[in-house]
């Protein structure tokens, strides 16, 4: 598992351009996509929670670390996919859910929580103190030195927890670590700019040599062993109706200072909807992790929707399970996770709700009427033969699968194949001579 991450290293090192994809979602459908691509190839599959999806406190999935392993091993279960195949990691893990809390009260919250994730098992753990605290200084940035500072004793915590798993285990692998302070919020920017600003190679030599630094006063001079790749800002990012694309040419100065590090590769966030040729030339150019979210999900509405809309045609008014208006619904009522991400008038809001890219739909996916509506409307899809020519209308790529006999004209089969689309851009990206059909698809 772990060591499924340590062999891009070492691949990378004989000149092979590979790298992974990390999925980071809660979603049952989208696990269960990605786990079954994975098996068309017997790769591994990285999934990851943040740490406010999940938490000692439950997180918005309320679960804590052990909770999701084990929803993500069910599903596993339920598709055949093998335990051992599956690498879980903790994402932005350090006091963000606490931010707004001292440093004493923060970190003392930040410790535990890596400890739980750490002792559940996960295998690439994600060490974020980038964020302010509530007594650092408001009118200044936070120094290379506090946040390694910090980023080191989560570091001692992690060790101190993964000790613990090695007395129970000996044979236990040990974690692999990212660092890095340059992190886009998690889910992406509310509003993408024209442009984002690359790591600078300054920052990126600053912030490994504070860490080397408070490794060492702490003891620790062995954890770059540990260490595989730290997080920058590649240039890329999205918001609502916004996308910054990566361009080689500005990242250029970043990816050589990087190659003076080759135990490290860099790892990009906020990659969703960046073209496979361009995740290709960031995967070559050495961020080789790619982070990859609400991306996921986002193709996972467009099925659902574009299922809603064939069932207004197929099924009578009274059966219907009116998906799309139910969603809506359920937001409107419940407007906590998307009324301080979207601005703009009552008809921008509307738009935004259903069709933004930072897909704040997500969190109510797991909300019971909108698992019990999309039940319904898989059933009632199901029980109608769509024509072929509407398939084709509504869901193009699927069309080709099930005109091919590829894939099966059923509900949940036609919606998780299109979260495969977004998936075979992320393999065309991290796999070396790998081709996928919307490769050449900008």
């Amino acid at each position: 598992m772990a060591d499924a991450m340590r062999n891009i290293i070492e691949k990378r090192k004989k000149g092979i351009p590979c790298g992974i994809a990390s999925y980071c979602s809660a979603n049952e459908l989208v696990i269960e996509a990605a786990m079954e691509q994975a098996l068309r190839f017997d790769d591994d599959v990285l999934i990851e929670a943040t740490a406010n999806q999940v938490n000692q406190f439950g997180g918005y999935t309320s679960m804590l670390p052990a909770d999701f392993k084990e929803f993500v091993y069910k599903i596993a279960d339920q598709v055949g996919f093998p335990r051992e195949k599956i690498i879980l990691g903790g994402d932005h893990l350090g006091p963000l859910t606490w931010a707004g809390e001292p440093e004493a009260s923060a970190m003392e919250k930040a410790e535990e929580l890596v400890k739980l994730f750490v002792k559940a098992g996960y295998k690439k753990i994600h060490l974020d103190t980038s964020m302010k605290l509530a007594d650092d200084p408001a009118d200044t940035g936070l120094a290379d030195e506090i946040i390694a500072r910090r980023g080191a004793r989560l570091y001692a915590a992690c060790e101190e927890a993964y000790q613990e798993l090695v007395k129970e285990n000996p044979a236990e692998e040990r974690p692999a670590f990212i660092i890095g302070s340059e992190v886009p919020i998690p889910g992406g920017a509310q509003e993408a700019e024209d442009s984002v600003s690359v790591t600078k190679p300054e920052a990126l030599k600053k912030t490994i040599a504070a860490y080397e630094a408070e490794f060492a006063k702490n003891g620790l001079e062995d954890a770059f062993q540990n260490i595989i790749g730290i997080v920058v800002q590649p240039g890329v990012e999205f918001g609502d109706d916004d996308i910054i694309h990566y361009n080689r040419e500005k990242a250029v100065a970043l990816c050589a200072a990087a190659g003076e590090y080759p135990n490290l590769v860099l790892e990009g966030h906020s990659t969703d909807y960046q073209s496979p040729k361009n995740m290709k030339m960031m995967v070559e150019d050495g961020i080789a992790i790619l982070k990859v979210g609400p991306a996921l999900t986002f193709a996972l509405r467009e099925a659902l929707f574009a299922l809603s809309m064939m069932e207004e045609v197929l099924v009578p008014a009274e059966a219907r399970a009116n998906f799309i208006q139910v969603l809506e619904d359920t937001m409107l009522k419940n407007p906590g996770n998307w009324a301080k991400h979207y601005h703009g008038t009552e008809e921008q809001l509307y738009i935004k709700r259903k069709y933004s890219f930072s897909d704040r739909c997500r969190y109510y996916f797991a909300q019971p009427e909108i698992v019990a509506c999309m039940k319904k409307l898989f059933a009632n899809i199901d029980a109608c033969d769509i024509p072929m020519g509407m398939l084709h209308q509504y869901m193009p790529y699927q069309y080709i699968k099930v005109r091919d006999g590829k894939l099966q004209k059923k509900a949940a089969m036609l919606a998780k194949d299109q979260v495969v689309q977004m998936i075979e851009d992320y393999n065309y990206a991290v796999k070396h001579h790998y081709m996928t059909g919307n490769a050449f698809l900008d």
